[in-house]
């Protein structure tokens, strides 16, 4: 409930702990405080509707969508039968209220003088703001949202008692993959109720570990009916899971708000069977598919090796290995001569030059000069005396001859 005014009061003095008030004066004050409130607006949601046959005086039950918090409304019956008199329970409602506070019993009320029931109009204009009001905040934002697990060890179930969402998602999904496990929350689905049930069931099936996945699904409605499920404070309730949650709510036309802040949109709870659980026939299918393709791959790769094998065993260096052995051999032998020849070759032509060299050699040594008649003189000295002039009268000579050598003296 959300209202249009907001008193303002000044603090009431406290009394002292050694003179405490008793509970009338409390209850009295009290009273006397919300007196002074005033008439204000009121917004909430039809809870429960009291007509006593021939009582001029209705009650009604207003509750807060956003908050577990009701507040009893009293009202003349002329009053609801000019502003709404086609009010049920579940309806939402704006008033003109003024606060009273009953003090024997200690409770709070409110007396209405006018009430008026939201408009389908009013609504969708209230719901528009909303949207761009969480999606301004990044509610709606995709880089945040999470896929689910491909095959999910325990499914949380948030619907409706012995509904047909319920029955569509169970069976769908048992029927896709037997061995599937659930962990179903049952609530309330429209009303005043159903917010804060569906967010508890939320809170308690988020701490549970063992719960992979959640799955929020409802059947097909009217725009009041779905009205839970585009509440403020359930959409911050599913934004703020930390499992991923998969929204089913309707059929494919209808989106509430919280198809947008889920991980996953289904269009109906049958499809979010079909998005969440792995289709059990289709996986084996594919399990046979992928193993006949990987068995003819493997048919394929041993054959191709087969035929290359067979190739290189036909080759003439595999089917006979000695030839190649054969022709190494005749090469090696080819060589071995071919080097013995150039070896020869080369030997006699050094042995040639050599001989050429050493009748030089002979040529020009003074040996074989000597062996012509001739004959080295030395001094004692040892050096060669090539002028009477380099010896003396009296001085010892050497003669070298071409066989042995003779000593002399200089007689002059």
């Amino acid at each position: 409930m959300s209202t249009a005014e907001t008193p303002s009061t000044a603090e009431t003095p406290r009394s002292s702990p050694d003179e405490p008030w008793p509970v009338r004066v409390v209850s009295q004050k009290v009273g006397a405080w919300i007196a002074r409130l005033g008439w204000v607006w009121v917004d909430g949601q039809v809870a429960q509707i009291s007509r006593r046959p021939g009582a001029a005086t209705v009650f009604l039950t207003l509750r807060d969508p956003s908050a577990d918090l009701s507040l009893t409304v009293t009202t003349n019956r002329d009053v609801l039968d000019a502003g709404a008199p086609e009010l049920r329970e579940g309806a939402r409602v704006v008033l003109h209220a003024k606060p009273e506070f009953y003090a024997a019993r200690g409770t709070l009320s409110l007396r209405a003088d006018e009430i008026r029931q939201v408009g389908l109009g009013e609504l969708l204009a209230r719901l528009e703001k909303l949207k761009k009001l969480l999606a301004a905040e990044g509610l709606f934002d995709r880089a945040r949202k999470r896929r689910p697990p491909f095959l999910p060890r325990r499914i949380g179930l948030i619907t409706g008692r012995a509904s047909a969402a319920e029955r569509d998602v169970l069976t769908n999904a048992r029927r896709r993959w037997p061995a599937v496990e659930f962990r179903t929350v049952n609530v309330a689905v429209q009303g005043p109720t159903a917010v804060p049930q569906i967010v508890d069931a939320l809170r308690a099936l988020d701490t549970d570990e063992s719960i992979d996945v959640i799955i929020l699904a409802r059947g097909g409605g009217s725009i009041e009916d779905l009205l839970p499920f585009s509440d403020e404070a359930l959409c911050r309730a599913v934004f703020a899971c930390r499992t991923p949650v998969v929204s089913a709510i309707g059929h494919e036309t209808d989106t509430p708000l919280v198809d947008h802040v889920a991980d996953v949109r289904a269009s109906t709870p049958t499809d979010a069977a079909k998005r969440i659980v792995p289709d059990l026939a289709e996986e084996v299918r594919l399990i046979q598919l992928a193993r006949h393709r990987l068995d003819r791959s493997v048919r394929n790769l041993i054959d191709r090796e087969a035929h290359r094998l067979d190739g290189l065993r036909s080759r003439p260096v595999l089917a006979r290995p000695q030839v190649m052995l054969d022709a190494r051999a005749s090469e090696v032998t080819a060589l071995r001569q071919r080097g013995g020849r150039c070896l020869d070759h080369r030997l006699g032509a050094a042995a040639d030059e050599l001989r050429h060299t050493l009748a030089r050699l002979r040529a020009l040594s003074p040996a074989a000069t000597l062996t012509r008649g001739y004959a080295i003189v030395q001094r004692a000295d040892g050096q060669v005396v090539r002028a009477a002039e380099q010896v003396a009268t009296g001085d010892p000579l050497r003669v070298r001859l071409a066989d042995g050598e003779l000593t002399a003296t200089v007689d002059g």
